[in-house]
C-alpha cells in the first residue's frame, strides 16, 4: 500500500503561501523584500500546478512539469531584472525603498 498525502494539503500549503506572499507585497516597503514576496508566489503557484497535475494527469504526464519549468524561468529573469533595478536605485540613493524607485521616475522625466 503506498502512502499518498491528499491533494487538498496540497493546496491549503498554496493558498497559505499564495496570501502570505500577497500580504508581503501589499504592506512591504522595501524592494528586496516584494521581490522575495513575489517568489513565494511564484511558488505556491507551482505547488498547486503540480497536486493538480498528480490529481488529474497520470504519473507520465509531462504537462505539469512544463509549467513549472516556464514559472521558473520566468522567476529567474523577474529577479534578474529586478535585482538590477534595485542596485540602480541604491546607487543613487543608499536604500532601497519603493518612494526612491517612483521618485527616480520622476526626477528623469523633469
Amino acid at each position: 500500500m503506498a502512502f499518498s498525502i491528499p491533494v487538498e494539503y496540497f493546496l491549503a500549503l498554496s493558498a497559505f503561501m499564495f496570501c502570505a506572499g500577497l500580504f508581503g507585497v501589499l504592506t512591504q516597503r522595501n524592494a528586496v523584500r516584494i521581490l522575495i514576496s513575489v517568489e513565494i508566489m511564484l511558488n505556491a503557484t507551482n505547488i498547486s500546478i503540480m497536486a493538480f497535475n498528480g490529481l488529474f494527469g497520470v504519473a507520465s504526464d509531462q504537462e505539469g512539469w512544463v509549467f513549472v519549468f516556464i514559472i521558473i524561468g520566468i522567476a529567474a529573469a523577474e529577479a534578474a531584472i529586478g535585482l538590477a533595478i534595485f542596485l540602480s536605485v541604491y546607487r543613487n540613493f543608499g536604500e532601497i525603498t519603493v518612494s526612491n524607485i517612483f521618485s527616480l521616475r520622476e526626477e528623469e522625466t523633469s
